[in-house]
């Protein structure tokens, strides 16, 4: 299924939310369809893909978690913004590990959100499957967007740098880097470091 380099897709239950980004989106050229709860949006994204997805963690009926699930997130052709309200991080945790690809939290400025959108159409146009594979022991424990973020840290990247080339936020990069971190036992990023190359080196 290729994505639809023109259409967003907003997942949303709140009327205010959907009209103010759809109007954002509008202005700025894309197709925009709503959404005001999971199911719809579902049955929607397994026939055309987006070219991206804002989606709000808190929807009736289905949590934007159980979306994410149902989606195969991880492995989603267009990238997937959760929207969360301050209090709700653990949740935006959860989520990345299920495969959104970040998180933007309300209240949003109209700049912040179109800004986060196109740096991730962009860095998802240019994600090449061959390049993120790293083999070390332990490699297939990963998922691809961990893979991807490892390989950023592992060429010395800060979190800040590594979410700039993946087209995320810090935050996110360091969400991914905890998850890895306990995936893979490490207990800082020089373990890090030597797990990967140390299990390159040795095949």
């Amino acid at each position: 299924m290729e994505a639809d380099a023109e259409a967003i897709y907003i997942v949303d239950d709140d009327p205010a939310v959907r009209d103010a980004l759809s109007v954002l989106f509008n202005m700025e050229g894309y197709v925009v369809e709503t959404f005001s709860d999971g199911d719809t949006f579902i049955k929607s994204a397994s026939k055309a893909v987006p070219a991206c997805v804002m989606l709000d963690v808190h929807m009736p009926g289905r949590s934007g978690i159980e979306i994410l699930k149902a989606l195969n997130a991880e492995n989603y052709p267009a990238p997937i913004f959760i929207i969360s309200g301050q209090g709700d991080i653990p949740m935006a945790v959860e989520a990345i590990r299920n495969g959104a690809f970040d998180f933007i939290e309300k209240p949003f400025s109209a700049e912040t959100v179109l800004e986060r959108v196109k740096e991730s159409i962009a860095a998802m146009k240019q994600r090449k499957p061959q390049d993120t594979i790293l083999s070390f022991h332990g490699a297939e424990m990963l998922t691809r967007r961990e893979l991807e973020v490892l390989k950023e840290i592992t060429n010395g990247a800060s979190n800040k740098e590594a979410g700039r080339t993946l087209g995320i936020s810090p935050r996110t990069v360091e969400v991914h880097r905890a998850r890895i971190m306990e995936k893979l036992g490490a207990r800082n990023a020089a373990d890090l470091v030597r797990i990967v190359l140390g299990g390159q080196a040795g095949g």
